[in-house]
């Protein structure tokens, strides 16, 4: 069973450092924690944190680059019973869900990849503005996406957009617990990263880990472009990075701390 209690919420402080950094650095730190641990297991990979990138979803506000804490809501296909049972007015679970989201939060809905249906159009979604919260992802479409992007200034990033209003009956089953979106687990409380290259999830007991990772990754990157450039050769000279790179790049880092 997933354990969905979080270890404590991940800071606004970190929030702001990986809005710093790319969506491939993330998954570079994912990979690099996941070859650590492995190490001593004989390799095994089994087990592994890079299933991570969203490959499907697509930002449908360009230009837009966030990292928020995820709070989710799950959904089920149609059937009647179900559905008389969950729709209870503003205690709905996507309401609820709603109530949970504030600043530096965002909604990660699961809509089994039924990618051509609309879901949270504008009046839904205008309690996520009125919360303060950073928008949506959904492995489904958006609808009102022109309203939300434009006079609530939501990130929204899911399939696509549509005009149809969900299949008939479709009830959101569940607040807060884990979700597969788009095939990525999203547990409540795990990093979202998300710009025009598409969302990461970073499982938030790993956000700080990973997070130092990536600053002192980009660093050491940096000096080596610095190098091929001085020296005019071919970056295979110093690529991937030695440990005496990594090392020089900590003790500048500590340097500068003093």
């Amino acid at each position: 069973m997933v354990n969905t209690e979080s270890n404590g919420q991940v800071s606004d402080d970190i929030l702001r450092r990986f809005e710093k950094v790319s969506l491939q650095s993330c998954t570079g730190g994912l990979g690099y924690i996941t070859r650590k641990g492995a190490a001593g297991k004989n390799a095994d990979t089994s087990s592994s944190w890079v299933n991570c990138y969203m490959k499907n979803i697509r930002p449908l506000t360009p230009g837009r680059k966030i990292a928020a804490r995820a709070r989710t809501l799950s959904f089920l296909p149609p059937r009647p019973d179900l559905a008389a049972e969950l729709r209870r007015g503003e205690n709905s679970p996507e309401f609820e869900a709603m109530e949970t989201c504030g600043p530096g939060d965002i909604l990660v809905v699961d809509v089994n990849r039924m990618s051509d249906i609309g879901i949270l159009g504008n009046m839904k979604t205008r309690r996520l503005w009125a919360r303060g919260a950073t928008g949506l992802i959904t492995d489904a479409s958006v609808r009102d996406l022109d309203k939300i992007r434009d006079e609530y200034g939501l990130a929204v990033f899911g399939a696509g957009r549509s005009a149809i209003t969900g299949l008939s009956g479709s009830p959101f089953h569940e607040v807060n617990v884990p979700i597969s979106c788009d095939g990525v687990l999203v547990v409540p409380g795990d990093v979202m990263v998300a710009d025009d290259d598409g969302v990461v999830v970073i499982p938030q007991q790993l956000a700080e880990q990973v997070i130092d990772w990536i600053e002192e990754h980009d660093e050491v990157e940096d000096l080596i472009a610095q190098m091929v450039d001085e020296q005019d050769v071919s970056p295979g000279r110093f690529y991937p990075p030695s440990e005496e790179l990594r090392q020089q790049v900590r003790d500048t880092r500590a340097k500068r701390a003093e």
